[in-house]
């Protein structure tokens, strides 16, 4: 039975969708055998992107693009390094225009700051690129929904490189979750908590500063929505969220932009929770403020099963989930040792060859998940393939930041999500 809140959640908007404009799921283009993919933003995050696809099979780096003509031009010497030809380079604020027209370019990759992920990926897309674009994609609804509309009005990919959902744990417990061992999904959790210490620049603190609310969502929900399956056989419905005083923002901007504030919007810790339109509920956090171990606090429980992987890993079946894969529990109210979530973990991995995980775990220290999502995008890109993630998941995913704070500004009321997909502001269980 639903149970709805007594308060009636505050609507948000739903624009109509064009006439003559249709959705993009499981949009699958032509195949690119010789995948050549731009790269607009090359620093840190961007060089290690770029090292990963040297490193997958068929594929071209055509260009690079900075703000800075010396970073731009060491990355094109650092891809000639690892024997493939030298891409074009482009530097400048506005360089990735001219980017975009370069003939022959499948994919445009974005790894700049957040502020500027929206007007590169929509650029891109109207010249008839396929986007991949950092996390978070948008910041806004606004800028949410010009990303869906340009993905359906162009017939291009627009994909957000959410790497958590590649992580092997997780590929595990969901393929688990999809099999039916869990038995009926009832709650999941996901979050991001960690300092980010001498990791933070003057945009993301000042961004801080002025937002309240989950400012960074995706590493936390994009998992457990792939668990429940969002917009696909379920949806998300509305969300509550509250935080805490900012105990540390004041003192942490002080440290990071050398002088003092007068207010800090965003709270040291965010706790949001979402209801689906099948009854599930979700709680995601986030806290980069104060002390304490790295944890995306991924848990999932079903009916027959659970599952978490921080602090540790643990698992805990129904006597009849155990019994499916095997396993003989003299208490079913015991979870499993280590040996048997090692074992139930393997098995339901993804089936990834042996020296492709060790290559990812080369190049990529937290498992190989930024490779396995590299590889996978590459892939259903060069076979004429649906990608793993559309635009609405990008959409469902980077909404908690504007939804969270207007939900917190108006006293933790319940806030409507909007159908990204069908665009009505709500729809019921038949209808899914």
């Amino acid at each position: 039975m639903e149970m709805m809140s007594a308060v009636c959640p505050l609507e948000t908007f739903v624009p109509a969708r064009v006439a003559g404009q249709h959705d993009v799921l499981s949009l699958a283009l032509p195949p690119m055998p010789l995948l050549k993919v731009a790269f607009v933003g090359v620093g840190a995050r961007g060089r290690m992107a770029v090292t990963r696809w040297c490193h997958i099979p068929k594929v071209e780096i055509a260009a690079v693009c900075d703000v800075s003509k010396e970073v731009a031009e060491e990355v094109a010497r650092h891809v000639e390094q690892f024997g493939k030809p030298c891409p074009k380079v482009y530097w400048g604020e506005t360089a990735y225009l001219e980017l975009c027209q370069q003939q022959g370019i499948n994919l445009v990759y974005v790894c700049t700051d957040w502020m500027s992920h929206v007007p590169i990926a929509i650029h891109a897309m109207e010249q008839g690129r396929s986007v991949a674009v950092e996390v978070p994609a948008a910041l806004t609804l606004k800028d949410i929904w010009k990303l869906i509309d340009t993905a359906e009005r162009t017939r291009q990919h627009c994909m957000m490189l959410e790497n958590a959902v590649y992580d092997n744990f997780e590929m595990a417990v969901c393929q688990m979750a999809r099999e039916g061992l869990l038995g009926e999904l009832v709650h999941v959790e996901g979050g991001y908590a960690h300092p980010i210490g001498d990791r933070w620049t003057a945009w993301r603190m000042e961004y801080s500063r002025l937002n309240a609310g989950d400012i960074y969502p995706t590493h936390s929900i994009g998992p457990v929505c792939r668990l429940l399956d969002i917009h696909r056989t379920d949806c998300m419905h509305y969300l509550t969220a509250m935080q805490t005083n900012a105990f540390k923002g004041a003192e942490m901007y002080q440290e990071v932009m050398g002088k003092a504030c007068d207010s800090f919007a965003n709270g040291d810790q965010t706790s949001t929770m979402i209801r689906t339109v099948k009854g599930k509920t979700m709680l995601i956090q986030h806290n980069v403020m104060t002390p304490r171990p790295y944890s995306r606090m991924f848990q999932v429980v079903g009916t027959q099963g659970y599952a978490a992987k921080y602090p540790i890993p643990e698992m805990q079946l129904s006597s009849k989930a155990a019994a499916k894969v095997g396993l003989d529990l003299e208490d079913s109210n015991q979870p499993l040792n280590a040996s048997q979530i090692e074992s139930l973990l393997n098995h339901y991995a993804p089936s990834f060859p042996s020296e492709t995980i060790a290559l990812a775990k080369k190049l990529d220290a937290r498992g190989g998940m930024s490779y396995f999502m590299d590889l996978r995008l590459a892939q259903c890109l060069q076979q004429g393939l649906p990608l793993d993630m559309d635009v609405y998941d990008l959409a469902e995913w980077c909404c908690i930041a504007e939804l969270s704070k207007r939900s917190i500004e108006h006293g933790s009321m319940p806030v409507m999500i909007p159908d990204f997909v069908n665009r009505r502001s709500s729809v019921d269980t038949e209808s899914i």
